[in-house]
This record gives C-alpha cells, structure tokens and sequence, in this order.
C-alpha cells in the first residue's frame, strides 16, 4: 500500500484552500470473509457487496468542548411528562424497571456521575450504577423515587447537569376497620349507636373510595342514616362511612373500591366487611402465669385464646426485644418455645384483631434462671489507715454474683467447708439490692488467730435447676495487699510493626487480684476496640502490632478477686518501629527517546527516623546508593533516554525496621487516543440495509513521546471474538487538538461495533481505546432522506396508533411461532433473509373482518422553502408490501399535515391476493409542513390475511420513473456475506476556524 507524499507533508505550515486534494491509493487491499473468518486479499477490481474502510484525515484546532447532557428514559415508564413547569417527570409503577440514559457530549469525553435528592444514588441502589451512562432499578420500590440526577464534567467550565423526577405508583389492598360509639342523651330517653366504618390504603396517586352497601352504591346524601366524609387530619387519605343509629337495614355486607383511575394500569382494588348486630371487638385471655419463672433447656408453652369478637380475630405473638426466637413453634395461638435459653427470656404479647375497634394485648414476661460472675474482695479495717490485715481490727469479706431473678438468690457462709451462722464477731448481712445487687458481706470483728482460714461463700437459687457459686477466700498472716512492678527489661518495648508483643506488669500479693490494662491516655482505646482490657496474669498480648498503638500503656489492679484498697499502677511505653512511608509509591513517566527525566523519592515518615540508606535500581541493576543526611528525598536523573533505560526504577528507602519503595516505570509508549464524542452526524450514507459511521478522535499529548508513525485500527462485530486489524500510516506531527476523522462505511444495519485504536510509534505500540457504535435511526431536525428496515429496537421511532383495534407486530421469519398460520404472510424478509425483520399483522383469531391496526412514522420536518420558488421540496416515499392468502383485506396508507390532526389524506391503498413474493410501492409527496405517515392493515374475512410491510424509505426528489426496476442493494451480495474492501479515495484537509 502506497500514500502519496503530499497526503501528510507540512499540514499545518500553510492554510490550505478547501479545494486543495491529495489523493491516497491502496495497491492490493485487505478484506475480511465473515463465512469463513478468514482475512485475505483481493486486488483492484474485485467483487462488489463488501465492507468499505474509507480514510479521510480532517484537522481542527481548539476542539475542546464543554460538557452537555441530556436526560433519556426507556424501560417501562406509564406516563412522561416533558417540562411541566421547567421539570420532567417520569412515572413508573412500582415493581417495575427503571432505566434512565444520560447522554452526553463533550471533548474531553465527560466523566458521568448519578446521584438523587439529599443524598447521593448510592444510597439508593448499587454502587456500580453510579458512574455508569445509564441507571438502571431493577424492581423499583416507592421509596426509590424522587428527584434524579445526571451530572457530567471534563475539566472545561462548569458541570452540565440534568434532571428528571421519578413517580413510583403503586395500590396497596385496602383495609377496614370498624369502631362504635353508644351514647346516652342527659335528658332524653333513648341511647345512640353509631358505627363508623373507615377505609385507608397507601397510594400514589392519592386513592379514590367508594362504598357498596351490597350491590348499592352509597353515595352523599342518598340515605339520610349515612354520611360519608373525609376527616380535615387523613388530608384525602381515609374515607369513613358514618352509620348514624343503627336500623336494620344497616347491618349487610359493605365493600370499600380503592381506585388510582387504572393509572400505570394498576387495577382497582376492593375490601369488603359483614356488619351484624353481634359485631364486636376482640377480646382475649392468656392460660398462663405472668411471670414465668423457668431453667434454662425447659420447653415452655404459651397458650393464649379468645373470649369475644366478631368477626372471628385472628391472634399473633411478638416480642418486645425484637423478633421471635428462629426455634418458636407457633400454632394458631399457641407459642412453644423449646430448650429455652436467656437469650429467649423477655416480654411476650399476645394480639387480637379484626378490624373492629382496637385490638386486644395480653403480655407475659419469661425470666430463665441464671447465676454468674462469681467475685469477691476483701476490705481491711475502714476505721485505720492502713491496706494490711491485723490481728485485733476488723475484716470484712464481700461476694457478688449475677442473679436471675435476684429474689430468689440465697447465699450461704462455710468456714473450712464447715457452716458458719451469724454471731456477735461473726455478722453476715445482705446488701440491699438497690444499693448493690447480689453482694453479701461477712465482717470478722477483732480479728484472732483462730479465724484465719478458708472461707467459702455459696450462691444459689431457691427455684433450684442451676448449679451453685462457690467462692473460696483464704484470710491468714499471708493475705497481704497487692504491688505492682514493671519488669526494667520490658519498659521502654521496642518493637515492629506486625509483630506479636506482650507487654507485661507483675504482681504480687495473697490473692492476686484481676489486672486491668488501658492506654495512659483515657481517650484512646485499646488495640481491641474497647476501652480497657482484664488481665489474671497481668500480660496484655497484641497481636500484629501496627504504628498506631505506639504509646504508653497503664496497668492496674481492680477490687475483685483482691482488696478493696487504692488501686496501684504502673505504666508500660511501648515503641513500633515501621519502615519508611515514602511518595510516589508508583509514577509513570512516558518520555521520548534521547530526551532526559529527573525522578524523585521522597520520606514521608519512618522510625527510626534517622539512619536512612537509599538505593537506585533499574531492574535488579544497582545505579547509586547513599545515606540522608537533613533532607528528606533523594533524586536520579537519566540525560538522554534509550532504548535499554526504559524499564521499571525502584528507590529503596531503608531503616531498621525495612524497606519503602518509590517505583517509576519509564516508557516510550503514546497515550491513547481520546475518541470525540461531538460528531455532527456521525451516520451519513443511510441505505436502506447498510450506514456508514464518522470515527473522529484527537490525541492524548502527542508531543510527550516520539512521533506516531501509525495508528492499527481494529473493529468487530459486538458479540464476536475476532478482532479485524488495519494499520494506518502517519506522516508528520499530530498536534495537540488535532482533530482526525476516519470514516466507516458499509456497515451492517443495525449491528454494532466495537472500533479499537492503538497509537504506534519506534518504540512499538501505545495505550489502546475502545468504543462502541451503534446504529440508531436519525432523527432529523430537517428531512433529506430517510430509511427503515425494522431492524433496531425502536422500529425506526415508529409507534402503535392507540385508537386502532389491534396493533402492528415486528417479527423475523426465525423468531416467528412455531404455530403460525400457514398459506399467508412472507417466509422471508425483503432482501430474502430469514434473520430480517419486517412488521406484520396476525389476523388469526380473537380478530374480526374489518379490524384496524395502524402504525404511525415519526414526525418528519421537512427542509425550509425555497425563497425563491413556490413550490414544496418533493420526496420520493417507497415501502415493500407483502399481501399473500386467500383472506387478504385491504393495506391503506395516509399522509398527516402538522395542524391537522384530525384529517389524514389518502394517499394509497391495495386489497386483495398478490401473490407470495414482496412488491413496491412509490409515491410522489409535496407536504408543505412537517407530517408522518400511516400505514393501516384491515383484517379480511378470513385468518389467511397477513399483510407485511418492510424497507421504508423518503428521500427528497422525486420517484425515479415507474418503468425503472427498483434498486435492490443486496442483489448483488454473495449470500449473507459481510467483506471489507479497501478502495481509492480522497483526503480532504482544511482547517475549521471556528470551535463547536
């Protein structure tokens, strides 16, 4: 392949004159065979019917563009309403898929951002929905909508931003609930029974009600013993229906009709109540004890049952502390709860309800038995200052337990496993368990020889089923009070970070008490979260210690299991050594070759903080070494890159405790490519099966590494594994903001692409990007031409008309039902292929002889008027038409003025057999505003009368003459094949002054 020189040379030294062309030949191009997957290469003049690669180079500088963005929706959306009062609204129903496309323009391409009203989208749905272009809420509930949206930026002015409210519509079942009122009258004879029946159910929209009394619609005012009213405080939410003293023809059925107008299409919804003369509210009774005292591993039974109520009550259990325990057994009114734990205990209720007044509560509270935390402590003498215990003072022995239910808890005193009772040298008292709950103390007056012993406190519970607390306290001339020391070896601790330390205070005394370890500094907790840790050996152990437990630790003794006396401590300092914190812990730098680069590494913090060593690395080759002195970083510097000093630079930061790394990777790679997003009409060349798509994409700092010599353009077919290559040669600079156009043509309708671009220069390639491009029907701000083939999702922006009987149906002759009506309708699209889509009516049964279906174009803007001629732009509007079976109706087809909506001009129309092959039909039109088209199919008198329509098409100008066949594009093609062929072409170059 050959490009002449003056494609490239000096194109930006001179303006060139838009008329100026230099011309790109391609000698023996390369192709694609889809059949065979094959690339291979055909010389000039080879077969047409293939995928056309066409290059066009277009530059323009100051391309970078402020970001725009427009809010699209799709998904199952019931209503849209478009700037209502300045703001789009979106209503959904609930359960339903919302999906919300933010689409954007802007060079740089902008960064996208979701979020909703107070508060960021992620605290509404998953994170990864955030940052992507469309949002999408799968099962949408109503708490979801709100007020959403679209942010985008680039860097260029201030954030586009758009937004759109979302309306969640739902109907929950409406409930009824009845109360009554008896009042007697001062001074007359008579009492007052009224009955008021109120309706409520949740909505959005706000519900509607209505009442039946029976198969009677109640209304206001039809009987003077009703009223029907909405209290000012339910704000149109409630709708109560007020019996005023009872008669007999008020006690029937009644039913309340919950409405939102079938909005979203959500039916109505109906609740209905039997009012009788014994209607009552509930009333309830619990077979058991309140409380209930029980061992834990008892099953216990709670039978709770009804006394009163009508309509019959339906019971339910719950429980204050939150959920029923998973191991309930629930039966009707019955609640078993098995092997009880503590866990279980709490207060169960018992609820009665239906509907009429308020419901019955009965509650029981279930205690489980527990004895726990065995503790004790010994006070000396509180008349004398001293910690000892002596001969002639008083003593005092203390012991607590946790007891449930404390009423129940019994203590007993031994002396040398022997019974002590209370005397005059002997007291035992029980504390008040307002004061100090489960505490009993034995106070030793004037302590002899012969008390020295053991003394054993016992807990238990007079209900029995739990085992009792023992507790042992030795009193004897060896009983001293505790001390506290730090070892000298274990204060200061050095240590490294992630390591196992243990940092240890011992103690001494008869009996060791309990230690307790927290941080010197009150407000700082512990490594294990809490705020002070207990120790029986006096070691506290941290496992995996990192920097930020370096400080210092107190330990210190607690009352329990000791003396009541002034806790003694002592402090331990404990020191991490880590090592060096350094930046950047990676950087990339992309330079050219014979050019020079600095890299530094800095120390952000360390300990030891001094004595540190660096070392420089390229790979596993030591470049310097050295040692900091003040400073804090350390440089390399390479004058003149080449090819054997790219590669990776690692800075090692040494001290005791390791090593921190800087790493910089040197590179001569290009950046990647930045695709441009603000194409004016990407798609050109819109044929009827095939598009073409402008692929334009400015460079990523051209100028930081060498020159690109070439770009390798992939594409494939989105859904295929293959990737087709072809590399494009690049003459000259690339300039920063250079805009460059590669245009794609005879691609296939409505497939998708996925187009990769990958920079090239001497030191091989670059970073790739990758996006995809869709064919999309164009929406045109003034018609020139138009086609559809039914192939994309939108069906061309055509829509189903909604006064019609029946509607259009898009099928292919793949995917059509395996059960369809045989002797009518196509076997194949237009161009013959079985995969192509065209639309059709199934006049198959429930449809009737003479039912309409019609399919209604979008509006389509015609061009401005000549000012200096007096007629309208003519188009040419041709569509297939397919009528085959013995039952055909007719196929009518009209022309809507813009304004006049209600007159449709005929303009042309078929009935009858015409055989099982496709034919076309061409019409010249003259509109003089813009307008759409019908298409309306009418069913025959039979279920042999499919009729189908396919490749629509307006173009302006007039119809070529009827004499002349049609042109058929894929007459030629060698089957379904796809091929790309390289052929001659023109390069364009010509500077836009104007940015877009």
């Amino acid at each position: 392949r050959t490009i002449t020189q003056s494609s490239f040379g000096n194109r930006n030294k001179n303006n060139r004159n838009a008329n100026e062309f230099a011309k790109v030949s391609f000698r023996g191009s390369p192709g694609i065979n889809k059949s065979r997957g094959s690339l291979f290469w055909r010389g000039e003049g080879s077969k047409p019917g293939v995928l056309v690669l066409v290059l066009t180079w277009f530059l323009s500088l100051a391309l970078a563009a402020p970001p725009t963005v427009r809010i699209v929706h799709s998904g199952l959306a019931c209503n849209i309403e478009e700037e209502r009062y300045s703001e789009r609204v979106y209503t959904i129903r609930e359960g339903e898929t919302l999906e919300l496309t933010c689409l954007v323009t802007g060079h740089p391409r902008p960064q996208i951002r979701w979020t909703k009203t107070a508060g960021s989208a992620s605290d509404r749905f998953q994170d990864s929905s955030v940052f992507n272009e469309t949002l999408r809420i799968s099962n949408i509930q109503r708490h979801q909508g709100g007020r959403y949206y679209c942010k985008a930026e680039n860097g260029l002015g201030s954030p586009a931003i758009k937004s759109i409210r979302v309306d969640v519509y739902y109907l929950d079942d409406p409930i009824v609930t009845v109360h009554q009122s008896i009042g007697e009258a001062k001074e007359q004879f008579y009492y007052e029974r009224t009955v008021f029946l109120r309706c409520v159910a949740n909505s959005n929209p706000p519900v509607r009600y209505s009442w039946r009394r029976g198969q009677e619609v109640l209304l206001q005012g039809s009987d003077k013993g009703v009223e029907i009213y909405e209290p000012f405080f339910t704000q149109g939410e409630t709708k109560i229906l007020k019996l005023k003293n009872l008669r007999p023809q008020d006690y029937a059925n009644y039913s309340c009709i919950a409405s939102v107008r079938n909005v979203c299409s959500i039916p109505d919804k109906m609740v209905s109540f039997r009012l009788s003369n014994k209607t009552a509210s509930p009333s309830i009774k619990l077979l058991v004890d309140d409380p209930i005292v029980v061992n834990p591993g008892e099953a216990i039974t709670l039978v709770c049952v009804t006394t009163g109520g009508e309509p019959a009550p339906s019971l339910t259990w719950v429980r204050s502390a939150g959920v029923l325990p998973e191991k309930t057994v629930l039966n009707g009114g019955t609640l078993t709860i098995p092997a009880i734990t503590s866990e279980d205990a709490g207060t169960y209720s018992c609820i009665a309800n239906n509907n009429v007044g308020n419901p019955a509560k009965k509650s029981t509270n279930i205690i489980v038995r527990a004895l726990k935390k065995g503790r004790f402590w010994i006070t000396p003498d509180p008349y004398h200052k001293d910690d000892n215990i002596q001969i002639g003072r008083e003593v005092k022995i203390s012991c607590q337990v946790e007891a449930i239910p404390s009423e129940e808890l019994t203590f007993s005193w031994f002396k040398n496993g022997r019974p002590l009772r209370s005397s005059e040298r002997m007291v035992i008292t029980q504390t008040d368990p307002d004061v100090s709950p489960g505490t009993t103390n034995l106070d030793i007056i004037d302590l002899k020889f012969t008390d020295f012993g053991t003394y054993t406190c016992v807990a238990s519970l007079k209900g029995g089923g739990i085992s009792d607390i023992s507790i042992d306290v030795n009193i004897s001339s060896s009983t001293v009070p505790p001390n506290l020391t730090v070892p000298q070896e274990k204060s200061p601790l050095v240590t490294r970070e992630g390591d196992t330390i243990e940092l240890q205070c011992q103690v001494t005394g008869k009996p060791k008490p309990i230690i307790l370890w927290s941080r010197a500094d009150k407000e700082v907790a512990m490594p294990d979260g809490a705020m002070q840790t207990e120790s029986y050996d006096g070691i506290l152990r941290i496992v995996n210690v990192s920097r930020e437990m370096t400080g210092t630790y107190r330990c210190q003794t607690s009352q329990y299991n000791g003396f009541n006396v002034k806790p003694r401590e002592a402090l331990v300092q404990l020191i991490v050594q880590y090592p060096p914190a350094v930046e950047p812990t990676f950087l990339e730098i992309r330079q050219g070759q014979g050019r020079s680069i600095t890299m530094s590494c800095r120390v952000l913090r360390a300990y030891p903080t001094r004595v540190l060593t660096y070392e420089w690395r390229l790979g596993s080759k030591l470049l310097r070494t050295g040692q900091f002195d003040v400073q804090d970083s350390t440089e390399y510097t390479v004058s003149s890159l080449s090819r054997d000093s790219y590669g990776i630079y690692n800075c090692n930061i040494i001290n005791e405790a390791g090593a921190g790394r800087c790493s910089f990777l040197v590179t001569g790679k290009a950046y990647a490519p930045e695709f441009y997003y603000d194409t004016y009409n990407p798609l050109w060349q819109n044929r009827p099966r095939v598009y073409s798509y402008s692929l334009q994409w400015t460079q990523m700092n051209p100028d930081a590494v060498d020159r690109i010599l070439a770009y390798r353009l992939g594409i494939r077919q989105a859904g295929q594994q293959r990737w087709w290559e072809q590399e494009i040669t690049v003459n000259g600079n690339i300039q920063k903001g250079e805009l460059i156009t590669y245009n794609l043509t005879e691609l296939i309708k409505p497939e998708a692409y996925e187009v990769r671009l990958t920079p090239i220069t001497r030191f091989g390639e670059g970073d790739s990007t990758i996006r995809v491009i869709k064919y999309s029907a164009p929406v045109n701000p003034h018609l020139r031409e138009f086609h559809c083939g039914f192939e994309d999702g939108n069906i061309c922006l055509f829509t189903q008309d909604d006064t019609d009987n029946f509607d259009w149906t898009k099928q292919s002759t793949a995917t059509r039902d395996t059960k369809y009506t045989p002797n009518t309708g196509p076997n194949a699209d237009r161009t013959g292929s079985k995969e192509g889509f065209y639309m059709y009516i199934e006049t198959s049964r429930p449809r009737l002889e003479g039912e309409k279906a019609r399919l209604v174009s979008p509006v389509f803007s015609v061009a401005p008027k000549n000012p200096y001629g007096a007629t309208n732009t003519a188009y040419c509007f041709s569509f297939y038409y397919h009528m085959y079976g013995q039952h055909i109706g007719s196929l009518n087809v009209y022309l809507r003025l813009k304004g006049q909506t209600a007159i449709e001009n005929p303009l042309w129309s078929s009935s009858g057999n015409k055989g099982q092959h496709w034919n076309q039909a061409r019409v010249n039109i003259n509109p003089p505003t813009s307008f759409q088209l019908i298409f309306e199919g009418i069913r025959g008198p039979g279920i042999e009368g499919d009729i189908a329509i396919d490749d629509v098409s307006i173009v302006e100008g007039e119809c070529m003459k009827s004499d002349q066949p049609a042109n058929n594009l894929r007459s030629g093609a060698v089957g379904t094949l796809a091929h790309i062929r390289l052929i001659p072409v023109i390069i364009l170059m010509s500077v836009l002054s104007h940015q877009r």
